[in-house]
């Protein structure tokens, strides 16, 4: 059963640790004051969470429904990666916090109505002068290791909901698990196809912080220019915006110099920027509620497109603006995709890559998919059934991005010399509203001309 492990016997200790004395180790339970924290704490969301609780119960009434925060996972040896608790959870409870590992969820069936008791499982922290050495010398669950947890009462406060020890989760009886159950983790998704307009404002917040990032790569380039990993300059700047505002990227930053462009998720970012060539710059800053943008934006690394550049930028402008354009309730998911394709395969023909505009080739040049919804996970919402989303028709309050991109390989014999290993994508966040889309990112420039006047002010200043 998810998040079964039991508060652990035996400390979760490194190779090189000392080991501790009866002495010291009665030493450690005595002499500590109470800390408490603010009776007034509580989570950012937690005025939303019931609403979500009950549609959801409402589509499994009578089940006992499990939705757990996820497990650590090994970085190397005793080291773990950082954990981020799953959508799900969060979107659920409101804890957005590296401490929730292990714990769950629990929509316990309550009444003959078929409505549910909302129940979290957590692992408080312990008490120190109870004979606990946790705190102290667990490096995975010790908070003078990775810092306090709430203790029971606490953990109600924050989030209005009934909290009892994990170890208490392996007395239930079985019930639905999101992580094995395919029909509760799409419900899960579809649930939240369509934000509320907190959902709504903690994306525009982290669009908001994205922008400042790219403000922040632009500024920087000149000096990025002058390293021979030029690249991984791009990434660290924006980078350090993202854990300044927020809980870090959302994904992996794609920060692709020239031919690294047309590597449709290059994150290796270990290569040098040339002036004459293009930066696809792919990042979204997630906030500490989790919530992720998800913009692109390529730019030339002089400051001033060339011909070619400016040629192939201008056909994948205009196929986002079909895209954009084609956003209203009702429409179906899928039409803003063909509006786009629709442009680049008319312009690869009139450039004569294709033959004529028909059929599917100009795949050969774009591959991927004009965009998807966004939320607390980049491609957000992806375990939904088709006809809820990628099949299913739009609705107001629903989040996503717009992103062609044409990608020419630098070794595909079918392209003229001057295009190949040229790579460009613009992608921007917007929110469906009553009569279309409101674009969210338009603080960042998007044309040619706004992109290069853009550059240069930020790098006279």
């Amino acid at each position: 059963m998810a998040g079964s492990d039991p508060l652990p016997q035996r400390p979760h200790t490194g190779s090189h640790d000392l080991p501790v004395s009866p002495e010291l180790a009665e030493f450690m339970r005595t002499g500590w004051t109470e800390e408490t924290l603010p009776s007034g704490a509580r989570v950012p969301a937690r005025d939303m969470t019931p609403a979500r609780r009950n549609r959801l119960s409402a589509r499994f009434p009578g089940e006992r429904l499990l939705v757990p925060a996820g497990e650590l996972r090994v970085r190397s040896n005793d080291c773990d990666h950082r954990f981020r608790p799953h959508s799900a959870y969060a979107w659920l409870t409101g804890l957005t916090g590296e401490d929730q590992h292990g714990h769950v969820l629990v929509l316990e069936p309550s009444g003959p109505g078929g409505g549910h008791e909302a129940v979290l499982y957590i692992r408080p922290r312990p008490v120190r002068a109870g004979g606990d050495d946790t705190f102290y010398r667990d490096r995975r669950y010790g908070e003078f290791w990775v810092g306090r947890r709430p203790d029971l009462a606490e953990a109600e406060r924050l989030t209005g909901v009934r909290c009892v020890h994990l170890d208490d989760l392996g007395l239930l009886p079985p019930g639905r698990d999101a992580a094995s159950d395919p029909s509760l983790a799409a419900a899960l998704s579809e649930l939240r196809l369509v934000k509320d307009p907190w959902e709504v404002a903690e994306l525009q917040r982290a669009v908001d912080h994205t922008a400042a990032g790219f403000e922040d790569v632009v500024r920087a380039l000149p000096r990025a220019l002058t390293h021979p990993r030029g690249e991984r300059w791009v990434e660290g700047v924006f980078g350090l915006r993202a854990r300044l505002e927020g809980n870090g990227t959302g994904y992996e930053t794609i920060a692709a110099s020239g031919a690294h462009a047309c590597v449709l998720h290059w994150t290796r970012n270990d290569g040098r920027l040339d002036p004459s060539e293009l930066l696809l710059l792919d990042a979204g800053v997630e906030t500490d509620t989790l919530y992720t943008a998800d913009v692109t934006r390529t730019l030339p690394l002089s400051g001033r497109f060339s011909p070619v550049q400016r040629r192939v930028y201008e056909l994948v402008l205009a196929a986002q603006e079909a895209g954009m354009a084609a956003l209203r309730p009702g429409a179906r998911f899928r039409d803003f995709h063909r509006a786009c394709m629709g442009v680049i395969a008319e312009g690869l023909a009139d450039w004569g890559v294709l033959k004529d505009r028909e059929g599917d080739r100009h795949r050969r040049y774009t591959l991927c998919s004009s965009g998807h919804m966004l939320g607390l996970d980049v491609h957000d919402c992806a375990r939904a059934r088709a006809e809820a989303y990628l099949d299913g028709v739009l609705e107001e309050g629903q989040v996503l991005t717009v992103e062609p991109g044409l990608y020419f390989q630098p070794g595909d014999a079918t392209l003229p010399a001057e295009l190949r290993g040229i790579g460009v994508r613009v992608e921007d966040d917007l929110v469906v509203t009553a009569d279309g889309a409101r674009l969210m990112s338009g603080a960042l420039p998007r044309s040619p001309a706004a992109v290069e006047e853009w550059m240069g002010s930020l790098l006279e200043g």
